[in-house]
């Protein structure tokens, strides 16, 4: 729910070909993956690795918005968790399942997670590497 509004939030799967194709032209060294949180409970939660359009798997998005009206996502499915991750602030305090779920993300992006939040306070992050540090 919304912290503001207290409305249900919709949210979507994890797209990993977006994203590297954002981190690609945007550079982008590491990944910040907040509300983790949002996703306790769920029974299986889905990442997007490829894109189906033009009657073939492709790993990069079409170019142009016309193409994406025929995309069909191609998910993975992996195993939720029911166990709470609100508020954690030790990676390793993590449901095993939550931790193969970041772990996946960094396989199929090519990225590292940096940052998750678990909750929507400052202090309901864990750091794992910090994105200043070199």
């Amino acid at each position: 729910y919304g912290s503001t509004t207290g409305r249900p939030r919709r949210c979507g799967w994890f797209d990993a070909v977006a994203l590297r194709r954002s981190a690609l032209i945007n550079s982008v060294s590491g990944l910040c993956m907040t509300k983790l949180d949002v996703q306790d409970g769920l029974d299986t939660i889905r990442i997007c690795i490829g894109y189906h359009y033009a009657g073939e798997l492709h790993q990069t998005p079409p170019v142009g918005a016309e193409a994406f009206e025929s995309v069909e996502p191609v998910y993975e499915d992996m195993p939720g968790w029911q166990e709470s991750t609100y508020g954690i602030t030790d990676y390793a305090r993590l449901p095993a399942a939550a931790r193969n779920y970041l772990a996946r993300i960094e396989e199929v992006t090519g990225i590292p997670v940096d940052i998750v939040s678990t909750g929507p306070e400052r202090n309901e992050t864990i750091v794992l590497r910090h994105p200043f540090d070199t």
